[in-house]
């Protein structure tokens, strides 16, 4: 594992080949990324690949074989290779291998890219299929934003007026109900009493842009996600975890009742041989 720091003259920011995971974003000096205290959660923005959540019972079958995935995959807990650096950008490679092949049997490259461009990152997501058959995967962000004065001193703002439908979780897995959290509104104060059971799941959200903003007015986090269907929000139950995660997926966690055949599989999606999956997600710094 080392260190990859990339900067331009407002960000500094630091990747670990370990997840090709984010370690640390500076804006003009100020940290706002979670510094990932064991004690309360060590991740800091985890990778998710080649799931995004929990499967039913850690499992799913392909063409009548069984194979076992942890919650969000492998990605977040494997070596990349560091493939290209530049002083303000990075790419980093991890390709399928005999290990990964144990639980996902397909041959892949998965490359995650850094770019920074004024205030802002642009991280990318090239998910290449490198089998001769359709390959199956999920992939997703989950960057931590550091809230030190507690998630109950930000609110969400969304570009566009919301219906936001929670759906609640069971364990790992999605269920059927849901909450209301508010009609008609682009504006959500937050509660630490909404993370009691775990995150807050937006399924059918229409805004593409959610920023992450103070009460008053002293900092904003802009989440600029299109061409990802879902928003996760987390953090961890309790008065004040000291951060909020910003999670855009292109994937969601089994559903209770779902069937084990990862073809079938709720928001998953389908590469063909030799074609390229691509995704960009922005954070700009306010």
């Amino acid at each position: 594992m080392s260190i990859i720091t990339i900067k331009n003259d407002q960000l500094t920011v630091e990747i670990s080949t370990l997840g090709a995971e984010l370690q640390s974003v500076k804006c003009k000096g100020e940290e706002y990324l979670w510094h990932g205290d064991p004690a309360v959660w060590s991740g800091r923005a985890p990778v998710l690949f080649p799931i995004c959540g929990g499967l039913k019972d850690d499992k799913y079958t392909l063409n009548g074989k069984e194979y076992t995935l942890p919650k969000h995959g492998f990605g977040r807990k494997s070596e990349f290779l560091a493939e290209t650096v530049e002083a303000d950008s990075a790419v980093f490679l991890l390709a399928s291998s005999e290990e990964t092949k144990k639980g996902y049997p397909f041959d892949f490259e998965l490359r995650i890219s850094y770019t920074l461009i004024g205030n802002s990152i642009k991280v990318g997501y090239d998910v290449t299929n490198k089998s001769k058959e359709d390959m199956y995967f999920s992939i997703g962000a989950h960057e931590a934003y550091a809230t030190p004065e507690g998630v109950e001193e930000y609110y969400l703002k969304f570009e566009k007026k919301e219906r936001l439908t929670h759906n609640i979780l069971n364990g790992p897995l999605l269920t059927e109900e849901y909450t209301v959290l508010g009609e008609n509104i682009d504006e959500l104060p937050l509660k630490c009493e909404y993370f009691d059971i775990d995150a807050i799941t937006l399924l059918n959200l229409k805004s593409r842009v959610v920023s992450l903003c103070k009460n008053d007015g002293s900092k904003k986090i802009t989440v600029d996600f299109d061409g990802f269907d879902y928003m996760f929000v987390w953090t961890k139950p309790g008065k004040n975890s000291g951060y909020l995660c910003l999670e855009p997926w292109c994937g969601i966690p089994d559903f209770e009742g779902s069937s084990y055949d990862i073809t079938e599989k709720k928001g998953i999606n389908k590469i063909a041989p030799e074609n390229t999956f691509k995704r960009v997600h922005t954070i700009t710094i306010e």
